[in-house]
C-alpha cells in the first residue's frame, strides 16, 4: 500500500470519526470567566459552573461572586471600557436598558444561539431591547417576582375570601385588626428609596397609573396615582406601629411569629422559612398568591436576574454554550431544588418534585406570567430615588397624596430632563 493511499485512508477514517462523533469535536474548550452575584445566586452559579465543567472538561471557569452594588461598578467600568475582563455578566434587570443601549451584549439572535422555547415570556421579554420587541441580549436567570402573602387561617376564621383586589386587602385588613387580637391586619416596607417603592408600583399599576409612558414622557402626576398612594396609605392604619421605617428583615419577622394577617410583598427567597417550624410560628398556614388588581388586572414587579454575553468576550463561544447550558429546563429544574433558585422555564415551575418541595410554585408562575418590569430606562435608579422619598413624605404625613405625586413628578421630569 502506498504512503499516498494510506494518507487518503486515514483520512477518510478521521472524516467518518468526525461524522459519527460530531458532540466530542464540538465541545467547547477554553477559559470562562463570570461576573456574578453572591448569595444564593453566588451558590447557584458555583454549583451550574461545577455541572457544566462535568459535561465540558475542556473548559476552565473563574467565577467573581459580587456584593449588588460591586458587581454593578465592575461591570460598568469594564464594559464601558472594553476591557475584554468578562465573558458571561449577571445583570439585575433594571441594568438592562443602560447596558442594551450602550451595546455592551452581545446581540444572542444575531449569534444564532439556540434559546430555550420555554422560558415565561416576561422573563424573556426583560432581556430585550428594545423591551419585549427587539433582539435578545440576555436570557433570564432568576426568576425573581413580588408576590402577596395571606393568612389563610385568619381569613377561614372571619368568613373572608382570597382577596382579587387592593379594595379587598384593604377590608380584609379591617376585619383582621379589629377582630383577631394581637395580630395587625397587614405589613409592608416602609422605609424610602427601594422598598417603599417596590410595594407601592404593584397598586400603581393596579390602578391604571405609571410613571414613564412608552415615549418616555413623564406621567405620574394623573388621578390613578393619587386613587393608589391613597389605598396605599389607607392600609397604613392596619399596620404595625412604625411600619414608616419596616424594611425585609422587619416584614419577614412579623409574618413569622404570626403578628400580621398579610404582606402585601414578599419574595421567593423569604418563603421557605415561614414552613420551617424551627423559626416561624405560622408553617402550612401563609398562602402564597399574585399581587392583587384593581381597575386592571394583577400586575406583580418583575425582579428578575439576566446572564449575557459581553460584546467584548474573549471567548464567546464558550460563554454562548455556558447560557445555553445554565437556562437549560434540567439545570433550571435542579437549580431550584439544591438551592432553590426561582426558575426562569415554565417547565420548572410544573415539576412535581419541585412543586412537592415549593408548594407556592404554581402561584409564582402565575404571578411570573403576570408580572411587569419597571420603567425601562437607565436613570430607574434616579427615579426610584425621588420616588421613594416623596411616597414616604405622604406616608409620615408630611403630603398629602395630591401634593406627594405631584412634586414627585415635577422632580422625576427634572432629573430627565423633561
Amino acid at each position: 500500500m502506498t504512503i499516498v493511499r494510506m494518507r487518503r485512508l486515514v483520512g477518510c477514517a478521521l472524516v467518518a470519526l468526525a461524522l459519527a462523533l460530531p458532540s466530542a469535536l464540538a465541545q467547547p474548550s477554553g477559559e470562562l470567566v463570570i461576573a456574578g452575584r453572591d448569595g444564593v445566586f453566588g451558590e447557584a452559579l458555583t454549583l451550574a459552573t461545577q455541572w457544566f465543567t462535568e459535561e465540558h472538561p475542556n473548559v476552565s471557569v473563574e467565577l467573581l461572586r459580587l456584593p449588588y452594588a460591586g458587581l454593578y461598578e465592575n461591570l460598568v467600568i469594564s464594559l464601558r471600557e472594553r476591557s475584554g475582563a468578562f465573558d458571561v455578566v449577571m445583570l439585575d434587570d433594571t441594568w438592562a436598558p443602560e447596558f442594551m443601549a450602550a451595546g455592551w451584549l452581545r446581540d444572542l439572535d444575531e449569534a444564532a444561539m439556540a434559546i430555550n422555547p420555554g422560558f415565561v415570556q416576561s422573563a424573556l421579554d426583560a432581556g430585550r431591547y428594545p423591551y419585549a420587541e427587539g433582539p435578545v441580549y440576555a436570557l433570564p436567570h432568576v426568576g425573581n417576582v413580588l408576590l402577596f402573602a395571606y393568612r389563610a387561617d385568619l381569613f377561614e376564621t372571619h368568613g373572608l375570601a382570597r382577596p382579587e383586589s387592593w379594595t379587598d386587602v384593604l377590608e380584609a385588613a379591617r376585619t383582621i385588626s379589629e377582630q383577631e387580637e394581637g395580630v395587625h391586619g397587614v405589613v409592608f416596607r416602609g422605609i424610602r428609596g427601594n422598598p417603599i417603592v417596590t410595594g407601592f408600583l404593584p397598586l400603581l399599576w393596579a390602578h391604571g397609573g405609571e410613571i414613564i409612558a412608552e415615549d418616555g414622557a413623564v406621567v405620574f402626576d394623573s388621578p390613578e396615582s393619587v386613587a393608589a398612594l391613597e389605598l396605599f396609605l389607607a392600609l397604613k392604619a392596619y399596620a404595625p406601629i412604625g411600619v414608616e421605617v419596616y424594611d425585609s428583615s422587619e416584614v419577614r419577622d412579623a409574618l413569622q411569629r404570626g403578628d400580621v394577617g398579610m404582606a402585601i410583598e414578599i419574595w421567593p427567597s423569604w418563603i421557605p422559612a415561614l414552613d420551617d417550624p424551627a423559626v416561624s410560628e405560622v408553617v402550612g398556614q401563609v398562602e402564597i398568591m399574585p399581587a392583587p388588581g384593581q381597575t386592571v388586572g394583577p400586575s406583580p414587579m418583575l425582579g428578575s436576574w439576566l446572564l449575557g454575553v459581553a460584546a467584548d468576550a474573549p471567548n464567546p463561544d464558550v460563554a454562548l454554550a455556558f447560557l445555553e447550558f445554565v437556562t437549560s429546563d434540567d439545570v433550571q429544574r435542579r437549580l431550584a431544588l439544591e438551592v432553590g433558585l426561582p426558575p426562569t422555564v415554565e417547565a420548572a415551575y410544573t415539576d412535581a418534585d419541585v412543586v412537592e418541595m415549593f408548594r407556592w410554585y404554581p402561584a409564582q408562575l402565575e404571578a411570573l406570567q403576570n408580572a411587569r418590569a419597571r420603567p425601562r430606562i437607565a436613570q430607574w435608579s434616579q427615579v426610584e430615588s425621588i420616588l421613594g422619598d416623596f411616597l414616604q413624605f405622604a406616608l409620615i404625613g408630611q403630603m398629602t397624596p395630591e401634593q406627594a405625586v405631584t412634586e414627585a413628578h415635577r422632580r422625576i421630569e427634572a432629573a430627565l430632563g423633561r
